[in-house]
């Protein structure tokens, strides 16, 4: 065989490989939209139930003009899409999936029926004992959410109370229903949050309200939440996911890496002092000179047209 050959049969057995493990990647999906201009795709019965049967308490559509969009969906209806093990579990399965599709530029996050999630599973929750919520560490296994590289939209509607909440402010950009509801009610159990209430709250809406919400446990409605700065902005309950989808579709249509890059830089915001995050913004920005994107971007400009961005 001659090296020619050779090549190319080390090339096709790369693809096989490939092609093969990507058609047995699924989600979890009454129907997963991968949407053209004219056409969308809706797959068999027989694979929704697969599909149904690997994730109990989630669905996933794959979306947008570009098929670069992804909507999950916590799908625990009767349990107002309570945060159970399992559900987180299964959540972290699929962001961990998400973020490594290269097609996918950014995930929106929303609940099915009336709440976004209720929080913890108090049920289960009930009888744990200090050593089992160690062990199980509940908090960490939902931070996963805040770990993800892509960009994260939580659509907020109906109730987003304790875990719900706090798994909301995970999210880099959070749009709500005009019916939505946030709350920490956690001190009413006889507990205090656990996964980032108590951190985050204070530094997106201020000390103050934020020690009034966890020491109550009182609930904000949407529209006050929009003016402490809590969330983006609030929208009719039933163009919510469509409004969502429409900032989501915007960003994953930007190149890839540099939203990555971006949301590095404002997230350090709440980890570093004006100095530090200065001085890694203008390392990141000075990275984005490197990238084919960078000129792509600026040489369309230039030239009056949209740019071609290769994610590289």
């Amino acid at each position: 065989m001659n090296l020619f050959s050779k090549s190319f049969t080390q090339i096709l057995v790369r693809s096989l490989i490939t092609t093969r493990s990507f058609l047995k990647t699924s989600y979890s999906t009454s129907v997963i939209c991968r949407s053209t201009p004219n056409e969308s795709i809706q797959q068999s019965d027989k694979q929704q139930q697969q599909q149904q049967k690997k994730y109990e308490y989630l669905l996933v559509n794959i979306t947008g003009q570009n098929s670069n969009v992804a909507l999950v969906q916590l799908n625990r209806p009767k349990a107002f899409n309570s945060l159970c093990n399992n559900l987180i579990k299964e959540l972290a399965i699929v962001l961990d999936s998400l973020d490594k599709n290269d097609q996918i530029g950014c995930i929106v996050l929303t609940g099915i029926t009336r709440a976004f999630s209720i929080g913890a599973d108090i049920k289960e929750m009930q009888n744990t004992t200090m050593s089992d919520v160690i062990k199980i560490d509940f908090p960490d296994q939902l931070s996963v959410v805040s770990k993800v590289k892509k960009p994260i939209i939580a659509a907020v509607n109906g109730f987003a109370l304790g875990g719900g909440c706090e798994l909301s402010m995970m999210c880099d950009i959070i749009y709500a229903g005009d019916k939505a509801e946030f709350s920490q009610p956690e001190i009413r159990i006889g507990t205090i949050p656990g996964a980032g209430g108590t951190q985050r709250l204070p530094r997106y809406i201020g000390k103050s309200k934020a020690m009034e919400m966890v020491l109550t446990g009182d609930r904000i409605s949407a529209q006050e939440a929009e003016k402490l700065g809590l969330i983006s902005a609030v929208f009719p309950a039933d163009k919510l996911i469509e409004e969502s989808l429409k900032t989501a579709e915007k960003i994953a249509n930007h190149s890839k890496i540099v939203v990555q890059l971006a949301k590095e830089a404002v997230n350090a915001a709440f980890e570093t002092s004006l100095a530090q995050g200065n001085l890694l913004e203008k390392r990141l920005s000075c990275t984005t000179f490197g990238l084919a994107d960078r000129k792509e971007g600026m040489t369309a400009f230039l030239e009056k047209r949209k740019p071609q961005f290769i994610d590289q």
